[in-house]
């Protein structure tokens, strides 16, 4: 084995580790829960944080606040980081049903309230990007700027079918660290909870939420990813009146958990007009 395959070796078991550690503090993150509307909600979130802006991430359909670890601790040398677990999801306990967009972002929108939190700067990556765009919409007190990242779903594959054959290219574009995450988490959601989540949110139309944004908004995808494509990313933006564009190179779906430094570069781009220039390096508009 070459030094850098070793190398790279030792930085999946580490970030794997990182993903997978909760309850148990790691890397400046700890785990607490709150009673939101009857659902004790799981959210991991920084310690110690330096005062800014909060940063709350929003994970993907059939996933958690597990993978997106990685940004959580590249954002949080800067600002206070939140990453709660959807109710279903992750160690959220689990409601009767599965909630659709509206709902999700309600319960996220009286988790905000429950931590008295400032106006957030809001992440959402893939289907959560769905519920950032309808928390931002339907309770705008509470979001000061929006991080839309591979938002689901495109138009043109915008059914359950579509959304699982992109899902079928996306996955050996991805990092293998992330397998045991993925299992960990579909083992906790469940399957047929991951189906009914999927057909709310192929009945949910973000571009309804999208031409009502009244907040800053970053839409940012990985080059390669095929769920979110460029054209699709394109299509977004152009529907959300004060926007900016992100691409990351060699980065497919999930850009967060394998390109967290370039994401939270972006991120921090996005709050603070001194730093707009390294975002206008990896912009297309």
């Amino acid at each position: 084995m070459s030094t850098g395959s070793a190398g790279r070796g030792t930085a999946s078991r580490a970030l794997l580790r990182l993903a997978l550690a909760a309850p148990a503090d790691a890397a400046g993150l700890t785990s607490q829960w709150r009673h939101v509307d009857g659902i004790r909600t799981h959210v991991r979130r920084s310690v110690d944080a330096p005062p800014g802006t909060p940063i709350v991430l929003v994970h993907g359909l059939a996933v958690s606040h597990r993978y997106l670890t990685p940004l959580a601790v590249a954002l949080s040398d800067h600002h206070p980081v939140y990453a709660p677990d959807l109710p279903g999801f992750g160690l959220s306990a689990h409601p009767a049903e599965a909630y659709d967009v509206p709902r999700h972002a309600d319960h996220l929108a009286a988790l905000l309230a429950a931590y008295r939190l400032p106006p957030v700067c809001v992440f959402g990556h893939s289907f959560g990007a769905e519920v950032a765009a309808a928390l931002a919409v339907r309770h705008r007190h509470a979001v000061r700027a929006l991080v839309l990242a591979g938002p689901t779903s495109d138009p043109r594959a915008r059914s359950r079918t579509g959304q699982l054959r992109r899902l079928l290219l996306d996955l050996p574009r991805e990092a293998l660290w992330q397998a045991p995450v993925l299992v960990r988490d579909i083992a906790d959601a469940r399957p047929p909870r991951l189906w009914a989540t999927l057909s709310r949110s192929v009945r949910n139309r973000i571009e309804d939420d999208l031409t009502r944004l009244t907040v800053p908004t970053l839409v940012l995808t990985g080059a390669r990813d095929p769920i979110a494509p460029p054209a699709w990313r394109d299509r977004a933006a152009a529907l959300v009146p004060q926007v900016r564009t992100v691409s990351v190179p060699g980065a497919a779906h999930n850009v967060a958990s394998t390109a967290p430094r370039q994401v939270a570069d972006a991120v921090r781009a996005l709050l603070d007009d001194r730093v707009h220039d390294r975002l206008d390096t990896l912009t297309n508009r």
